[in-house]
């Protein structure tokens, strides 16, 4: 996927990262795999909360690696902070985790992470998904994302019943809940591209969803979306 900008001499430019994790081997083992993916680069670690919105704001990296269960700050408030600013446009935040029905992780979403990923996935799946979420794009895995919902719905859970979402937006909110992109909304819907993205635009609006993902959150605990019927998964662009 190309990443949404570009140098002047047409290659694609290099997503700067910044890894927060609390485990000091998980930090350094990320550090030095994704280093040598294409298109990645390594700007910082950080060990905390604290440390890692600190880092952000000295070196605005594209994305923040960001692990949920730190000390001093954990990744959900470290997150609420990064999005609240001052840093404009702020980093993209990718929560790393490392089990699917990490109930933290529903909250780092809500708080506008524009995706998750698990610890486990081979270490390409994690920079493509980097690459996914500089790019603006949502990280979805249905699957998981549905059980986490099911073990701990959150406060967002009415506000699908008060945005008043006409039956084609519902519609494109189902799809997007499966991790259909907007390419593949439109034609599932046999209307233009800029159709489905003016669809996926209203929907986030009447939510109040900072991202696809929470719109996605937002989906499960309302009951649109019932888990163990939404088919596909993985991150779509």
């Amino acid at each position: 996927m190309t990443a949404p900008d570009e140098r002047e001499s047409g290659r694609e430019e290099s997503i700067t990262l910044l890894i927060a994790d609390d485990d000091q081997v998980t930090r350094i083992g990320l550090r030095t795999l994704l280093a040598v993916q294409p298109g990645i680069t390594v700007v910082g670690e950080a060990a905390d909360g604290v440390e890692a919105v600190e880092r952000a704001r000295e070196l605005r990296p594209d994305v923040v690696l960001m692990d949920v269960r730190m000390p001093r700050l954990n990744g959900i408030d470290a997150t609420r902070q990064l999005l609240a600013g001052p840093v404009a446009p702020p980093p993209k935040v990718v929560v790393i985790t490392t089990f699917e029905n990490d109930a933290y992780v529903t909250a780092a979403l809500s708080a506008g992470a524009g995706g998750f990923v698990l610890k486990r996935l081979p270490v390409p799946q994690i920079a493509e998904a980097v690459r996914v979420a500089a790019a603006g794009e949502a990280i979805l895995f249905p699957a998981a994302l549905s059980r986490m919902v099911t073990a701990r719905p959150l406060d967002s859970a009415e506000a699908l019943p008060k945005a008043a979402l006409t039956g084609r937006e519902e519609e494109v909110l189902r799809l997007m809940a499966t991790g259909r992109s907007n390419p593949e909304i439109a034609e599932l819907l046999t209307v233009s591209l800029e159709t489905a993205k003016t669809h996926v635009g209203n929907v986030l609006t009447k939510l109040g969803a900072q991202n696809r993902t929470h719109a996605v959150v937002i989906a499960y605990e309302s009951g649109l979306v019932v888990p163990g019927l939404a088919e596909g998964g993985g991150w779509g662009p």
